[in-house]
């Protein structure tokens, strides 16, 4: 796609503020749920404010990728601001949790639209060097969103409400989408003859990640993993998912071209993003977490612990968009798997008696090492094939991340939920054992009267008990959640020392300067 009539200014600033309130919206929520809880009521399906807005954001990307390289850029990116803006203002105006559900997807629709469309344009109005430098900046927007998120989210609801997490994104939405219309004056479409749109790989697509999501969420608490219910679920995903394959396979224009799994950078990098993914989200979804209910700080204290992470995400996404012009994909990538698996195995052994600071330090190491991974998929990737596909690589590589994410969120969750309530019978039972029958009659009390046993270690106060019990049944919640944490953040451990050995396998490739290509254009020109 050539594009031209572009104000770079204009464009710029209105794709940073798009995917800058896209991407914060897959984390902000975090800090704020325990108040929404306690307004909406809903604790069962509160995962699903969450897990609705990356099913849906989720489920889009590769749609709209391949729609942007039929029809050009600027008319999706203004239809996803618009959903964005909409379903955001929605939001703040739900009375019940499953309100909030159903319009957090609408607005998922529409922060899906933007983030791949965002880093599609980039990939349309620079060159490859220039990408090196405008991706890393894109990247580490991305990560400043996702683990600003947090910390914002404590903000506004220590000194404002909940519903203005919501409610801020409309006007920037709006802004964005004004930008980018008046940016993008024209566009040249790529788009031969009649445009073949890949129905049947869409209406396969949905229902395979629904499903696959929502056995991964409710399994072994809605029905036992071993059921008919799990597998006619999980049986119902697979299903969907070869016949996905299948209508790819065979589609003219497909949502998820298959062919371009030929390519070894394509491959290695989505894979590296969906590994990145798993353990990323689920690391930032539970570190405010620990914060307010092991640590004791408030809201906006937990989010600020991201701060150092965010700085250094920052930082090491600007030098390894640098870098890659000077060394290859495969060094960068590995020594940033390497350094963010470090900081994982630092955060499994945060506990009871962990400093602020110490964690403070172990987020600056996951967050450089994330910085040098994420802007470096993207550069690698749109670096491999012409502007005519950028779409649909761009929105690939951004789908295998935000799948990556989807999943992990929901499957360090269970294992959240699964590993909590087995420490929580494993202690009741030493409790007991060991002559702690009221601290175990107090915690199954709570636990029968709907309360959630997070939500006593985050508010200790609202719990009407003697000083001397009320600390006992504190400090046995907070062993058995931090037990669980250590062993999610291991979990996240396997997930991307793992990408470790993906990141080998991406060939000796690197990024070209301009002058260099220049150097070889003339070299081929002498020659012939």
């Amino acid at each position: 796609m050539q594009s031209t009539g572009i104000n770079r200014k204009w464009v710029l600033t209105g794709l940073i503020m798009g995917m800058f309130f896209s991407a914060l919206e897959q984390t902000i929520v975090g800090t704020a749920m325990p108040t929404i809880i306690t307004e909406l009521q809903g604790f069962e399906i509160f995962a699903w404010v969450t897990t609705a807005y990356m099913i849906a954001s989720t489920v889009v990307v590769p749609i709209v990728g391949k729609l942007s390289d039929m029809y050009g850029r600027r008319l999706l990116y203004l239809i996803g601001a618009i959903i964005f803006a909409a379903g955001s203002a929605m939001c703040a105006t739900a009375t019940s949790m499953e309100q909030l559900v159903l319009y957090r997807g609408l607005q998922g629709i529409g922060g899906g639209m933007l983030m791949p469309l965002s880093q599609t344009i980039i990939g349309d109005i620079f060159t490859a060097e220039q990408r090196a430098k405008w991706q890393g900046v894109f990247g580490a927007i991305f990560g400043l969103s996702s683990v600003i998120g947090p910390f914002i989210g404590g903000v506004i609801v220590d000194n404002v409400s909940w519903h203005w997490i919501f409610l801020m994104n409309v006007p920037f939405g709006i802004i964005s989408a004004l930008l980018i219309y008046i940016g993008l004056k024209r566009e040249t479409v790529r788009l031969e003859g009649k445009a073949n749109i890949d129905y049947l790989g869409i209406i396969t697509l949905v229902p395979a990640l629904i499903l696959f999501l929502y056995g991964l969420t409710f399994g072994g608490d809605k029905f036992a993993w071993a059921s008919s219910t799990s597998y006619l679920i999980f049986g119902g995903a697979l299903l969907f998912t070869i016949l996905f394959l299948l209508a790819e396979k065979f589609a003219a224009e497909p949502v998820l071209d298959l062919s371009l799994f030929r390519n070894r950078v394509f491959s290695v990098t989505n894979g590296l993003g969906f590994l990145l993914g798993l353990g990323m989200f689920g690391a930032i979804m539970f570190v405010p977490l620990y914060m307010q209910g092991i640590l004791g700080v408030s809201p906006t204290k937990a989010g600020s612990t991201m701060t150092p992470l965010m700085i250094a995400l920052i930082v090491a996404s600007v030098v390894g968009g640098q870098l890659l012009l000077r060394i290859k994909y495969r060094t960068v990538l590995a020594a940033g798997m390497i350094i963010t698996t470090l900081g994982f195995y630092l955060v499994s052994t945060m506990g009871l008696d962990t400093a602020q600071w110490t964690a403070y330090l172990y987020m600056i190491a996951l967050g450089f090492g994330m910085g040098l991974v994420m802007p470096t998929l993207m550069i690698a990737v749109q670096n491999e094939f012409p502007k005519s596909r950028l779409g649909t690589v761009t929105s690939a590589s951004t789908f295998f991340r935000s799948i990556g994410g989807t999943i992990g969120v929901t499957v360090l969750n269970v294992v959240m939920n699964n590993t909590f309530r087995s420490n929580v019978e494993t202690m009741s039972a030493e409790a007991k054992a060991g002559g702690g029958e009221a601290v175990v009659q107090t915690v199954e009390g709570i636990e029968k009267s709907g309360v959630d046993l997070f939500s006593v270690i985050v508010y200790p106060d609202k719990f009407p008990l003697p000083a001397e019990l009320k600390d006992k049944v504190v400090l046995f919640i907070q062993q058995a959640w931090v037990d669980s944490f250590e062993t999610v953040a291991l979990t996240g451990l396997v997930f991307v020392a793992l990408g470790i050995l993906v990141a080998l396998l991406v060939g000796g490739k690197r990024i070209q300067r301009d002058s260099e290509k220049a150097k070889d254009g003339q070299s081929a020109h002498a020659a012939h």
